[in-house]
Parts: structure tokens; sequence; C-alpha cells
């Protein structure tokens, strides 16, 4: 979260820990990248000390009501590029403060004039901030700030563990079959090639392995 708050001071906005925040995602979270993203950013300021609330960026009767009992300083919305009026427009036309926290989702092919009239625009990877670049967005006021993760969720478990031995059960992976996660997908952009090239490195070292997908589980072996 320190990294948030050099961003700001960056663009010469105050410091975001004496800010009132609004954050715009998809509130309560459900089980998807989006919400997960607006959810650890809104936890976090909390735990830094900042007055900070969460709304629904789609819901705007309630959106409108913060905007006039909490008055916050900036309105941090969590999207892709077509969420431009739920983000940005929408905050305002209420004469607040909009500060976007993109991802990329195909060629930007609107509102390339609102997003550069903005005087920060947040994205979640070098990769994003190249997309936008590409498609005619300002790069000097495009910041680069990953998705964190909880680190209280996200430990080491015992191989011995009762959740990791009824995964394996249910995904058909036997005791001393490596099991590798990778999330994101099967995407160029998520790493999922790093990830073939490195099993194809070590596969020699492997009796066997399994890709396993949402549709299809594959066997290979050296």
């Amino acid at each position: 979260m320190s990294q948030f708050s050099q961003v700001f001071m960056t663009h010469n906005l105050k410091n975001i820990t004496c800010m009132k925040v609004l954050v715009l995602y998809d509130y309560p979270p459900s089980p998807g990248g989006l919400s997960t993203q607006g959810d650890l950013l809104y936890r976090g300021l909390l735990e830094m000390g900042v007055d900070a609330h969460a709304v629904h960026f789609e819901s705007a009767q309630e959106k409108e009501w913060y905007y006039r009992w909490f008055e916050p300083d900036v309105v941090v919305g969590v999207g892709y590029w077509g969420h431009t009026p739920q983000l940005v427009l929408h905050p305002q036309r209420n004469g607040l403060l909009a500060v976007p926290w993109l991802v990329a989702d195909g060629y930007i092919a609107n509102y390339q004039e609102v997003l550069n009239a903005l005087p920060l625009i947040l994205v979640t990877s070098n990769w994003v901030k190249e997309m936008y670049v590409r498609d005619g967005i300002s790069g000097d006021k495009i910041e680069v700030l990953p998705v964190g993760c909880d680190t209280h969720a996200f430990i080491p478990f015992s191989r011995e563990d009762p959740k990791i031995l009824a995964v394996r059960e249910a995904l058909g992976i036997s005791h001393d079959q490596l099991m590798v996660l990778t999330v994101g997908g099967d995407a160029a952009s998520k790493g999922a090639q790093e990830v073939m090239q490195a099993l194809n490195i070590i596969d020699s070292k492997l009796l066997s392995f399994f890709q396993i997908s949402p549709n299809s589980v594959n066997i290979g072996a050296p």
C-alpha cells in the first residue's frame, strides 16, 4: 500500500493516508479477478488507517448517497476502459476527483479523450500500460500498481494437510506428483507460456505431469 501512496504524491495529489477514499468495484466481492482486486485495495486502505468506504461501481443511487454524506476526496474505481462511465464520468459529474485502476480488455475503442484528461490512471502491470499507450493514452499519467494478495490466505501448507490431500484426490493427482498452480488462465499475457517452457526444461526429472484446466485434463510424460 506504500506504493499506492507514492503514486498519488508523484502526481501532485495529496497523500492517500490523509484523504477520504471511495472505492468503486464489484462490491460485495464475488469470486472474480476485478472484485478481488478491488477488495484487496479496500481492505488495504482500511489497514493503513485510511478513511475509506466501498460501493458497487454500477449502483448510481448508492454512489450518489456516498458522494453527499461521505464527501470523498478521491473516487478510485476498479475495472477496464469500458467502465469509464461508471468509474470516471459519474464521479466527475458530481464534482469529484476520479482515479481509475484499470486492467486491459482488447482494443481501447472509446474514451481516450476522457482518460487523457485525468491527472492519474493506475494499471495493474507494465503490459497493461503498454496496451493503453498503444491505443492512444498518454503514458505520462499512467502508473503501474500491481494487484496484491492476501498473505493470510496464501501461505505454505503441509502435504499432509487434509485440504491438500482432498484437492489431490479430487483431481486424481498422486502424493508423489508435482502440483503447480498458475492463476490467470492460459492467455499469453498471464505467464502460461513461461510455465510450459519451465515444465519442458525439467520434464526429464518428472515421472509424469498433469495440466488441468476448466475444460480438460492433459496428461504428459517425459
